[in-house]
């Protein structure tokens, strides 16, 4: 985990929200911090060779002006920029083998309103090497055209990027403690949280997540969601009995404790809070981030090429999670 931060820019208000997320991320790591651009190259038959490369120093000069802009407010933090002719996601897989972890936003300048992930963030998630945050413009409330809410909980014009591609003077936070260009900086004082099953403990997105909370000195979640065993009724008919569901919770929250414990005493400085919930995993995980200022899940790594993708309950918390999403690739098993 000592590599740089690594974060992909593309000039857009999101990329850049999740630029200075990781800036933030990567002083506090003491690692620099590489932005990287992908401009791959127009078609020949598209555009003749002027338009080809006249396309790739507009992407070049994009980033410097990017890397001197980040050199200036973060002036006690090594920067730099890689500019890359490859596809997107192409570039940021490569970026992230010498990475410590690799922080995306959620989408780019492509798209559409309410996609929530786009195709590049959906890719490096699955198959980066090392971990990966991704970034929402701001806190998802589920309010709104596209579920993503601006200051005051609706979208407004003050949301889309100027001529230049730059934040404008609307770049703090608003008042109900939402993201804005300034990368989430108003959630730094919230929760860590962390998606844990108790019954087969993924060590590197625990660890992920005890350093996410000691780093940031404030308490860490975890979120422990359960099923009624397979041979009782449903959770929701009126026969199961209120004792066996209360005698049940004890025993997962027991399971959880005892997971917990060698953590608690590598790590007594972090506030642990057990949070045990009857629910299906990916809504338990998103109703939890709606508090959250980093949530944390992990990603068993893959064997075979046709195993590189997300399992189903990664999938639907990167496309509905309230904060940013760290996901930690971990061994199978």
């Amino acid at each position: 985990m000592s590599g740089p931060v690594v974060a992909g820019v593309d000039g857009s208000r999101r990329s850049l929200t999740a630029a200075e997320w990781a800036a933030r991320e990567a002083a506090r790591r003491g690692v620099a911090l590489r932005l990287v651009h992908a401009c791959p190259p127009l078609p020949r038959r598209v555009s003749p060779v002027p338009g080809v490369d006249a396309w790739q120093q507009v992407g070049e000069q994009m980033l410097g002006r990017t890397v001197a802009d980040f050199r200036a407010r973060h002036a006690g933090l090594e920067i730099d920029g890689k500019h890359t002719a490859a596809e997107p996601a192409e570039a940021l897989l490569t970026a992230a083998t010498s990475a410590g972890l690799l922080v995306v936003g959620a989408r780019g300048w492509g798209g559409f309103d309410g996609l929530a992930v786009g195709s590049v963030a959906l890719r490096v998630t699955a198959m980066a090497d090392c971990p990966v945050v991704t970034v929402p413009e701001t806190r998802r409330t589920g309010t709104g055209r596209d579920g993503w809410a601006g200051p005051g909980g609706s979208p407004g014009p003050e949301s889309s990027p100027g001529p230049d591609s730059s934040p404008g003077p609307d770049s703090s936070p608003g008042p109900d403690g939402s993201a804005g260009p300034d990368g989430w900086a108003a959630a730094e004082t919230a929760e860590v949280q962390l998606g844990f099953d108790a019954h087969a403990p993924a060590e590197a997105t625990v660890a992920f997540a005890f350093r996410a909370a000691q780093e940031r000195g404030v308490p860490l979640r975890v979120v422990h969601a359960w099923a009624l065993p397979p041979a009782s009724p449903s959770a929701w008919m009126l026969t199961v009995l209120e004792e066996d569901r209360a005698t049940w919770e004890d025993q997962e929250s027991q399971v959880v404790s005892d997971a917990l414990r060698p953590w608690r005493e590598r790590c007594p400085e972090v506030t642990v809070v057990p949070d045990v919930v009857l629910l299906n995993p990916a809504e338990a995980l998103v109703r939890a981030s709606e508090r959250a200022g980093l949530l944390v899940i992990g990603r068993r790594t893959a064997t075979r090429p046709t195993e590189l993708r997300l399992g189903p309950v990664a999938h639907a918390v990167l496309h509905h999670a309230r904060c940013p999403l760290a996901v930690v690739p971990h061994p199978a098993g």
